[in-house]
């Protein structure tokens, strides 16, 4: 990028590229998560980790999305509907997330300990934040609001990696299982907060507070869509 902040054809091209490179990675990582968060929360009854592997599946409808719209021959002029798309998905699972922990917390269903649960949640929290960077960083560059949105769905399963985790723990070091619920509400508390954001076209990362540069040409940018 030069100086000017003008992105040169030849470097958008390294960038597109570089994008569909990221939203191929989120895919299979978080299929892989998905079937075994699901998987691993259905025997354990555990809303947060059923949450967490629904989660993943919304961050692969969401690098989905993202990955369409660069296959298009002008990417740019599909900001807004990807932004949509990734916003309702938000609400989706906020939705289920908040069903499951009611269910959870008047005791209709029991949370059994959960090993596995426990190594995909410290595994993501590992992972996620730093693709979630560099994605977010290819997104200031390109000026795409989608992009930025998308790494902030991978932001959203590092703070979801940490509540799911902190949860589970609780749960199999103290017995409390209610955690559990708790955690699963969380995630939906961030769910829906990134959700109205997107929808509102609002995609500042909280990534700023740890880059030095200036983003008030992408908010300005992403607002007007």
């Amino acid at each position: 990028m030069s100086h000017t902040g003008v992105v040169t054809s030849k470097r958008r091209e390294v960038l597109h590229r570089r994008v569909r490179w990221i939203v191929a990675f989120t895919i299979a990582y978080n299929v892989i998560e998905a079937v075994l968060a699901i998987t691993a929360g259905a025997i354990a009854s555990s809303a947060a980790l059923i949450g967490f592997g629904l989660d993943s599946i919304i961050e692969v409808l969401s690098a989905a999305a993202v990955a369409w719209q660069f296959t298009r021959k002008d990417p740019e002029r599909w900001e807004r509907v990807t932004v949509r798309a990734i916003a309702i998905a938000f609400f989706a699972l906020a939705a289920y997330v908040i069903v499951d922990s009611v269910l959870s917390l008047t005791g209709v269903q029991d949370v059994d300990h959960s090993p596995l649960g426990i190594t995909i949640a410290a595994l993501s929290l590992l992972i996620m934040p730093a693709l979630a960077w560099f994605e977010r960083r290819t997104g200031k560059e390109l000026r795409s609001a989608s992009v930025i949105a998308d790494s902030k769905q991978l932001l959203l399963c590092t703070y979801l990696s940490g509540s799911v985790l902190i949860g589970l723990l609780l749960n199999t070091l103290f017995g409390w299982a209610w955690a559990d619920a708790v955690a699963a509400l969380v995630i939906a508390v961030f769910a829906v907060r990134e959700g109205i954001e997107a929808w509102k076209g609002d995609v500042e990362s909280p990534f700023q507070l740890l880059s030095h540069e200036d983003d008030e040409e992408v908010t300005t940018n992403a607002r007007l869509l």
